[in-house]
């Protein structure tokens, strides 16, 4: 019944179970281990005959709420809840692949999943390409006879890019290969990638679910048989769980996240709108605008703009580093998706081991910037960016 229910309500009540004390919070089932009454209780267990829980690594009662939450946002079958973002990607990678497969990755990717496809599939036999994903023809020209995994961003950080998830998962399926999408740009509330065609959705969940610096999280979401075949013997012995604690924290910022995603995109959007008007920026990248180089595809798959904005300022490093020191509410940070508007210098922090020719490559030069926007004041956040650019050479 909880299926027909809007994203609002799922949050609230979705997957939600309760103790014979009825408590109304989800409890926090902080254990690692799981006892049974007899010892056929334990063998029927462990054969897959009982459906009950083992072992805090392999699932706990919070960690499923979440699971189950997130799958009915998400439109999944089945999920698999990690103690960080990075660790859902690097095993939703890894699970599938071995020495000899190939990947086809979009060049376009967080610092740490580029390495992941660089630096650690490789140690492993597993090649890889990457193309720049915003044209198919692109994805279509890696492919090689061992091509397994493609695996994008869209929205990209930082720059905004957009990727054509139907497009690609349908060049994936005719060759077989599964297509992996980091979500956390758009959230589940802006755009579903499993609808369009992807396998397998990652979140880093510590961004907008949590979306109040709290904790860190992440979640893979897939169908049964997938999760099944790839992800469920990785996941059990490698070890990567979320802390139920930490899945608790996730339950309760989950509540809210319609909420704050929409204040902070209506932020984001004003705030766009705004720096498009400042003789000191050069260049404004927002999905939610009509000049954005892809604003074709995000009419066809996103439901909204984002709550991140992309700008670069005319003065490189010098300029962005003015900027982010005069801010007064904006806060300095490399997160991304809290209730406090964060400004972030790509070059220098989230990109900073890419080569300056890779960094070229995605659009980030010095004097790019990212802001996240939170659930401030509008008003304010404008004022406090019109008296933060007066310090900015123009």
């Amino acid at each position: 019944m909880s299926k027909n229910w809007s994203p609002a309500t799922q949050l609230v009540h979705g997957g939600t179970t309760r103790s014979n004390h009825g408590e109304t919070s989800e409890a926090i089932f902080l254990t690692q281990g799981f006892v049974y009454e007899t010892s056929e209780a334990a063998e029927a267990r462990f054969k897959g005959e009982d459906d009950g829980f083992i072992y805090a690594r392999y699932g706990s009662p919070t960690n499923d709420m979440f699971e189950k939450r997130m799958c009915l946002l998400e439109g999944a079958e089945d999920a698999r809840a990690t103690a960080s973002g990075m660790a859902a990607v690097a095993a939703a990678i890894l699970c599938q692949v071995k020495a000899g497969d190939h990947i086809v990755a979009a060049r376009a990717l967080f610092g740490s999943c580029r390495w992941v496809v660089e630096t650690l599939a490789p140690k492993y036999g597993v090649d890889f390409t990457l193309v720049d994903g915003r044209h198919l023809e692109n994805w279509e020209k890696a492919v090689r006879p061992n091509t397994k995994v493609f695996f994008l961003e869209s929205p990209t950080n930082p720059t905004l890019e957009v990727v054509d998830i139907a497009g690609v998962a349908k060049i994936a399926d005719a060759v077989g290969a599964k297509v992996i999408v980091d979500n956390v740009f758009a959230t589940p509330l802006m755009q579903k990638p499993l609808e369009l065609g992807a396998h397998i959705v990652v979140y880093s969940a510590t961004k907008h679910i949590d979306g109040q610096g709290r904790c860190l999280g992440g979640v893979i979401l897939s169908d049964k048989d997938w999760i099944n075949e790839h992800l469920h013997d990785y996941f059990r012995h490698t070890g990567p769980a979320l802390s139920p604690f930490n899945a608790w924290t996730l339950l309760k910022g989950i509540e809210t996240l319609p909420l704050r995603v929409r204040q902070q995109s209506e932020n984001a959007a004003r705030l766009a709108d705004f720096l498009a008007e400042q003789k000191q920026v050069s260049k404004v990248i927002y999905p939610g605008r009509k000049d954005h180089p892809q604003a074709d595809i995000i009419a066809r798959q996103m439901k909204g703009g984002s709550t991140l904005v992309c700008f670069e300022l005319k003065g490189g490093k010098e300029a962005a580093f003015a900027l982010q020191n005069a801010l007064d509410i904006v806060l300095i940070s490399n997160n991304l998706g809290d209730s406090k508007s964060l400004i972030t210098h790509p070059a220098t922090t989230t990109h900073k081991n890419l080569s300056d020719e890779a960094r070229a490559e995605l659009g980030i030069s010095p004097g790019t910037v990212r802001f996240s926007a939170g659930i401030e004041d509008s008003e304010d956040l404008i004022n406090d960016f019109a008296r933060a650019l007066k310090s900015v050479q123009a």
